[in-house]
């Protein structure tokens, strides 16, 4: 079992390092609050894309069309348990309501379902599994910018279902339909080895950019009197939905690979891009950070135990 906990620890370690020099670059000026965007639209138009290409052209599970289906709903499911657990979870802690309470049901509701799960799963599992990893990604994103976003303001804002298409989710699909049609046979491998050589710098660049922007809003103010927060949102999403998650994926008769997704999806802190997302919609800042900077501290030791749980008890 400590073999297991230490093999892990050193596959979950370096995500947060990477973030960790995140960072420490923007502290030091070389990577500059002047760059994010461009870097970002690099990720989101490109690398990212790319990733989902390479990973799901080719892929023999997402082949088979009832995978197209049911990883997005539970995708869009899981966001969904998380807000009905952290609205419960606010009540209980008696997180003063309103915006405070808002942004903190929104923030502990969305795990990090992308960037800390795509190494963790490249390094555990096989092709296949990454593949429906992404698909999975397809219903996250698109309960990010509908229940997820209402939960925030407090109301379902005009047009933002249309937030959900941006490159990665237009390339999900694109993605699976050439699966389908067996495009592996007659894409050129020459296009193939382009979406790989992208595709493998896309996670690197958005860790690094995640790193700095915690580090924009790092400060001891925003982590002041933090400790109920904090503590209520590590058992929301260190706790309860893990043990939610893994039930499911334990008793429903699931494919393995979808069964891998949600044992990763379970071990997952709070994602971190909705720090962005409650300042650009007047939420408290303060309370995002504390949720974000709480889980991910207390991940680096509760992912590699989640995983390895789940990975002996579900698969």
């Amino acid at each position: 079992m400590i073999a297991q906990f230490l093999f892990l620890l050193q596959i979950v370690a370096p995500v947060f390092v990477v973030m960790t020099a995140g960072g420490f670059l923007r502290k030091i000026s070389v990577l500059t609050a002047e760059a994010d965007r461009s870097l970002t639209r690099l990720v989101v138009v490109l690398l990212a894309p790319c990733l989902a290409f390479d990973t799901i052209v080719g892929n023999e599970v997402l082949a088979n069309p009832a995978n197209w289906i049911l990883p997005p709903v539970l995708g869009f499911a899981s966001v969904v348990l998380g807000i009905m657990a952290a609205r419960l979870g606010a009540r209980l802690f008696r997180i003063p309501e309103g915006t405070k309470r808002r942004t903190f049901i929104y923030t502990t509701s969305l795990q990090n379902y992308g960037y800390i799960p795509l190494p963790l799963c490249a390094a555990l599992f096989d092709r296949d599994t990454m593949g429906v990893l992404f698909a999975f990604y397809l219903g996250v994103e698109i309960a990010f910018w509908s229940v997820a976003l209402w939960q925030l303001t407090g109301h379902a804002e005009r047009g933002s279902w249309w937030r959900a298409v941006n490159p990665p989710m237009v390339a999900i699909p694109v993605a699976i339909l050439l699966n389908s049609l067996s495009a592996e046979k007659w894409i050129p491998s020459a296009v193939d080895t382009t979406f790989h050589l992208l595709g493998t710098c896309a996670v690197p660049m958005a860790l690094l950019l995640s790193g700095a922007l915690i580090a924009d809003h790092l400060n001891k103010e925003s982590l002041r009197h933090s400790s109920r927060t904090i503590c209520a949102a590590t058992v929301i999403r260190i706790g309860v939905v893990p043990i939610l998650i893994l039930l499911f994926a334990r008793f429903v008769p699931l494919d393995h690979p979808l069964k891998a997704v949600l044992v990763l999806q379970a071990a997952m802190p709070a994602a971190i891009f909705p720090i962005v997302v409650t300042k650009a919609h007047d939420g408290d800042v303060p309370v995002a950070l504390q949720v974000v900077i709480g889980t991910s501290l207390i991940g680096l030791i509760t992912i590699p135990l989640w995983v390895g749980f789940g990975m002996f008890w579900v698969l």
